[in-house]
């Protein structure tokens, strides 16, 4: 049996468009054209699809996909493997979604309290989050930072790293309440927490003022830190992007 184009794009969410580009790079070509031009896929590709949709969900690059579809290995143990690496990102979202489940309770249970003293351990802030995924970039684009960032890493003891995640969680709430209560960006308090916040930074690396920037807008941008700045408070990573910004013209320039 085949499926024409329309068909295969309406059964799994490709654009026609799409489907001939991985024509036009070799990655999914048609079963056969038609007379009259138009593309028809059969089992074959549907199956072909799907690993590559499997691979496009685990973040590889159309390259990688290809090498790997072009190596001949076994389809059943390619799949064996999608399956696995599924499963793995399965368990490790089902646990961000604890952790996030467990900072509202919390949050909610001080508000209802009237207890602002703080989150009790903030570490859990951040279970399930995957900090290795962002080494490769880090190492590629700043070398010599990243090595000195990792022999910096590799002095701290257990103690420091609870240490240093309280006081990143502290520091958070302080911007959350000064979001809150409408101080602008600039003011000077502000401004002295992202002092604060820069002088931890420059721990691991010294960032000039456009990384610092960068950073920021990494925190709006990227889903894990967005997500650990807005279970804070809605809208905090924006307000410490823009902080960032204001400290970076005024200090770092």
């Amino acid at each position: 049996m085949a499926w024409s184009i329309a068909d295969v794009a309406r059964m799994s969410g490709v654009t026609s468009r799409t489907l001939r580009h991985y024509d036009e790079i070799g990655l999914l070509a048609p079963a056969w054209i038609g007379s009259n031009g138009h593309r028809y896929y059969e089992e074959g590709q549907l199956l072909r699809l799907q690993q590559i949709l499997l691979m496009r969900e685990l973040d590889l690059g159309l390259r990688e996909i290809a090498a790997v579809l072009d190596s001949q290995a076994d389809p059943v143990a390619v799949l064996r493997e999608h399956h696995r690496r599924l499963l793995a990102e399965r368990d490790r979202l089902d646990t961000l979604a604890r952790t996030v489940g467990r900072t509202i309770a919390e949050l909610e249970e001080r508000k209802d309290e009237g207890d602002m003293a703080g989150i009790t351990r903030p570490e859990n802030l951040f279970e399930g989050f995957d900090a290795s995924r962002y080494e490769a970039e880090a190492r590629e684009r700043w070398p010599q930072e990243y090595e000195r960032s990792r022999r910096f890493t590799e002095t701290l003891t257990a103690e420091d790293q609870e240490r240093m995640q309280r006081e990143t969680t502290a520091q958070m709430i302080r911007m959350a309440e000064f979001m809150v209560a409408g101080t602008p960006v600039s003011d000077p308090a502000v401004q002295s927490e992202v002092d604060a916040h820069y002088q931890g930074v420059s721990r691991f690396w010294t960032p000039n003022a456009a990384a610092y920037k960068g950073l920021g807008q990494m925190y709006v941008t990227d889903p894990q830190f967005r997500s650990a700045y807005d279970r804070v408070a809605a809208g905090l990573a924006e307000y410490q992007r823009d902080a960032m910004t204001a400290y970076a013209d005024t200090r770092l320039s």
